[in-house]
């Protein structure tokens, strides 16, 4: 199958043109799933909860989830992408998986960054697996990749594919996926924003770009520039992911002895 990753520069505020320049940029690429970065219609750095609160959007009767299906039953492509959700009174730093067949399901981010923490409610979906056919993805978003069990809970419901919408402006994260690639054996689609942010006298945020794909070894297939906008494509193979053996001997999911990782879910 054929996975892109689209990187791209938002315009803070302007949903209506960040929906239309994304349309315009995808409707002629031919992938079977493409991943967008995270609140890729707004643009990130929110000043209060009531600015946020005006520009998210219900998930998926919202205007975004309505255009994003609609380009996807144009183009037969599988789309994950980013935006703030609102559900009553709360809003939600989500991702959402639509297709051919319209809207399939979301996730709410679970490890929120920064001041996300002052903005958005923690999630509270949990880390899921959407079976589109082709493959089985997994959703996280951003700061998620920090935490190494968000990938491995992702690879032992069975995700062959973990797609990661992000606004990374640390410069860790492109390196460490390759390692939660090859610890979990899955491929790993990072969609990362260009460009910096700074309003209301916050501090300025500048966005690293360099949204890659990884194989199951932590060979990165395609990375994109820093300041590089557009798509990239490439071919892959989801069943490669579901093979978990390291040599004859060992498994990355077999060899695993959760009897003694009780430490991990303690909470501290």
């Amino acid at each position: 199958m054929k996975i892109g990753i689209y990187q791209m520069l938002p315009l803070f505020g302007k949903k209506e043109e960040n929906l239309k320049v994304t349309i315009s940029d995808l409707k002629n690429v031919e992938a079977d799933l493409v991943v967008l970065p995270e609140l890729f219609n707004t643009g990130y750095q929110f000043l209060n909860k009531a600015e946020l609160m005006d520009l998210s959007e219900e998930v998926p009767d919202g205007m975004t989830c309505k255009g994003i299906m609609e380009l996807s039953k144009n183009t037969g492509t599988y789309y994950v992408f980013g935006i703030a959700e609102r559900d009553g009174e709360k809003i939600f730093n989500s991702a959402v998986i639509v297709g051919p067949e319209g809207y399939i399901g979301k996730y709410r981010k679970t490890h929120l960054f920064y001041e996300e923490k002052e903005l958005f409610c923690p999630g509270d979906t949990g880390f899921r697996m959407f079976d589109i056919k082709i493959a089985k993805i997994g959703i996280m978003i951003c700061f998620d990749w920090w935490f190494p069990e968000s990938c491995r809970a992702l690879t032992i419901l069975g995700a062959n594919i973990i797609c990661h919408p992000s606004n990374l402006i640390m410069p860790y994260c492109q390196m460490a996926m390759q390692i939660r690639s090859l610890e979990n054996g899955v491929y790993t689609a990072t969609a990362n924003r260009i460009g910096y942010e700074q309003r209301g006298g916050k501090e300025r945020l500048s966005f690293s770009g360099m949204s890659q794909i990884v194989d199951p070894w932590g060979k990165v297939l395609k990375r994109m520039g820093r300041e590089e906008s557009g798509v990239v494509v490439c071919e892959i193979d989801p069943q490669k992911a579901d093979l978990k053996d390291i040599n004859r001997f060992n498994d990355r999911l077999k060899d695993r002895r959760p009897e003694f990782y009780k430490a991990l879910v303690d909470v501290y």
